[in-house]
């Protein structure tokens, strides 16, 4: 057998271990066979030392086209096993496009903002106004102005959040309540209608409630540091007691959609109403029937209050009251822990989307 068929079947005994070479690696461990530094062209080229020079030319060209032809087999082969990599992942990551797309789920409303909105139609209904007002409060409008003494319980600093800003006299702080609405709205009110009240005209009557957040150092199951509030007012001439129940019982009643809903008007004590009440509520079935179960506080403005607001209190009477929100959003949707709202899990809050 002559040179020249000796390196053909060197080249086809490479081709053929390239190609049964599956991976990378095992086509690497092949090259090493033939093109590695003890590989078969190498020992080929070590043996050239001892032929004369017109020999080595011509052995030394036969090998050369060899060794091409082997390293153009092996990089065909690395290609393919590319190319089959390649389209194995392809494969793995196909998009199917004949698949409907993938949708984000649709969002909603909080359930305690669903309360939010209730309240605001039914008193809007009632031709109540809705008023927004600032979350960090002066202790005027917090308090003084609400006929809270400044030894009252509620100006401790275990039960109020105080913030930077204002004097030490008059320091800025979370409002407690959405009450101070009370007075910020009557006094535009007043200011608005001031040249019709100074002429002894009758003065539009106030009629508004303030939703909003509100903050007491107070934390537990039926409690959050940060809750919502809704404060109403109704002031006017001849505006009574009898109003604010009939006012307030249509409310919940509409509110719970139940006509046999039974309330009870328990004598309480607010500074800033004279009298004052607990409005306690009795659902006629359910879980909580038979029950009386305390969701506001009300009562006759005190005339105090009245005279804050820019008005006289010998001609102008009304009631005002204050309940949470978050507790009849627990009540609607039979909620026992109130921390559940502000958790933001949204196994909970999906309950309540439509």
């Amino acid at each position: 057998m002559n040179d020249a068929d000796t390196l053909n079947e060197l080249v086809t005994a490479a081709k053929a271990s390239f190609g049964q070479s599956m991976t990378p690696a095992d086509l690497e461990n092949a090259k090493a066979q033939f093109l590695g530094k003890s590989g078969r062209i190498t020992e080929l080229m070590k043996g050239m030392a001892q032929l004369s020079v017109e020999e080595k030319k011509s052995r030394g060209a036969a090998i050369n086209l060899a060794k091409q032809a082997i390293e153009a087999a092996l990089n065909e082969r690395r290609q393919a096993l590319a190319n089959a990599e390649l389209e194995k992942q392809l494969k793995a990551e196909a998009l199917d496009v004949s698949l409907p797309g993938r949708q984000r789920p649709q969002g909603g409303l909080h359930p305690v903002s669903l309360t939010l909105e209730r309240i605001e139609a039914i008193f809007g209904s009632m031709g109540f106004d809705v008023a927004q007002g600032p979350e960090i409060e002066t202790d005027w409008f917090n308090f003084t102005a609400l006929n809270t003494p400044e030894d009252h319980p509620a100006r401790s600093m275990h039960d109020t959040f105080y913030v930077e800003g204002g004097t030490e006299a008059a320091p800025n702080l979370l409002r407690t309540h959405t009450s101070p609405m009370q007075i910020r709205y009557a006094v535009q009110h007043v200011k608005k209608h001031r040249a019709l009240i100074d002429a002894g005209g009758r003065m539009p009557e106030i009629r508004v409630i303030a939703p909003g957040r509100t903050y007491r150092v107070d934390s537990d199951a039926t409690h959050s540091p940060m809750f919502h509030q809704c404060e109403g007012l109704w002031i006017g001439e001849n505006v009574s007691f009898k109003d604010l129940k009939f006012v307030f019982t249509d409310f919940c009643r509409t509110f719970f959609e139940s006509d046999d809903l039974v309330l009870r008007f328990r004598p309480s004590f607010f500074p800033f109403t004279e009298p004052s009440a607990e409005i306690d509520i009795q659902f006629p079935s359910g879980p909580l029937a038979g029950r009386w179960l305390e969701v506001a506080g009300s009562g006759q403005v005190h005339p105090n209050v009245v005279r804050n607001m820019g008005l006289d209190p010998e001609k102008y009477i009304g009631f005002a009251f204050g309940m949470g929100p978050d507790r009849l959003t627990m009540l609607r949707y039979g909620v026992n822990d109130l921390r559940l709202f502000f958790d933001g899990d949204i196994r909970f809050l999906s309950q309540f989307q439509s």
